[in-house]
């Protein structure tokens, strides 16, 4: 399934769930897709690490921050007026591509990029920007700079319990709550999870194959755990997290963890996943002795993907899924047949 299925799938769950409630507004301006319009009813109230947050009636200018936020409001159907810069993994517009090609298909106007580049928010910036809601659901919001956003009068939407931990699936559904959209946020998380799983029931052959998501930064090895949601989505193909993935962990992160060089040959899996920014990266990856001494990677067993893009999009969100899966299985299916053989 296709950006432009899932974001045409969202408007037709939305038409639909108007049609049902006989909404008709006649305060629902013109130039608003069809898929924006709110079924639900405010005031909203969100509980974060903050503390609390009312939206008190439905917001139209709506701010992002973080990753896959941004994502969320756009399959909802509505073009956010301020979203984050894609410093990594961004094209030349600094938005990801999947971001764009949905911006393109809502006819809506082009949002203000708020500066990324060190993960600091500028609140000047987003003020300018006059947004009536600030959702950072996934992000490294700070609390003073939450605090700021707040004393100027915006409700702002932080992390639930700590940042960069939200999974992506309670990203859409809080953004849908927000939005006064909930029914269709929770259609397009049942959306995306099916198109997963139709994707994994072509490819039989994954279904108990053990992977590990291997990643190496200057001689540096770091084995990416179960709980990261790009193992997650994984392990939703079909593939189960090799054991010596959670043997080797030191429990310094919930999410990865750092592998010695005695350790190394001790990464038993089928498959190993990695992905890396350059060409010329990969092959040393391939080449390594340090990595070879990896069984899978000695085989040829690995589902290498090049380019900060991959990077990016190997992050699930309401958009990214459907616009890296299949890539994502090809090369899968292609390491897979390597270890059966």
């Amino acid at each position: 399934m296709t950006l432009r299925t899932t974001l045409r799938t969202a408007a037709i769950l939305t038409a639909v769930s108007l049609t049902l409630a006989g909404c008709g507004s006649s305060d629902t301006t013109n130039d608003a897709p069809a898929e924006a319009i709110s079924t639900g009813s405010f005031p909203v109230t969100v509980q974060h690490m903050y503390g609390e947050t009312t939206i008190d009636a439905l917001p139209e200018r709506v701010a992002t921050w973080g990753f896959g936020t941004t994502d969320a409001v756009l399959a909802l159907g509505v073009v956010p007026v301020a979203i984050p810069s894609a410093e990594y993994g961004g094209g030349d517009d600094l938005m990801y591509p999947w971001v764009s090609d949905a911006i393109a298909e809502l006819g809506g106007d082009q949002p203000t990029l708020l500066d990324n580049a060190t993960y600091e928010l500028s609140v000047e910036q987003l003020l300018a920007t006059d947004p009536d809601v600030l959702l950072a659901p996934h992000s490294g919001l700070t609390e003073a700079e939450y605090d700021a956003v707040t004393a100027a009068g915006i409700p702002v939407v932080a992390p639930p319990e700590e940042l960069w931990s939200t999974p992506w699936r309670d990203v859409i559904t809080t953004t849908g709550d927000v939005l006064g959209l909930s029914d269709q946020a929770r259609d397009v998380v049942a959306d995306l999870d099916q198109q997963v799983t139709d994707a994994g029931a072509q490819h039989p052959e994954f279904d108990g194959r053990t992977i590990a998501y291997v990643s190496e930064a200057e001689s540096v090895y770091y084995l990416l755990l179960p709980s990261d949601p790009r193992v997650e989505l994984l392990e939703n193909l079909g593939f189960t997290s090799a054991p010596s993935v959670t043997t080797l962990t030191t429990g310094s992160s919930p999410f990865s963890t750092t592998v010695s060089p005695e350790n190394i040959s001790k990464i038993d899996a089928d498959v190993v996943f990695t992905q890396v920014d350059t060409d010329a990266a990969l092959q040393e990856f391939l080449s390594s002795e340090t990595s070879r001494q990896i069984p899978a990677v000695a085989e040829g067993a690995v589902a290498g993907f090049v380019g900060q893009e991959a990077g990016a999009a190997i992050g699930p969100t309401a958009l990214s899924i459907p616009f890296f899966l299949p890539t994502l299985v090809d090369g899968l299916a292609e390491a897979t047949a390597v270890a059966s053989n």
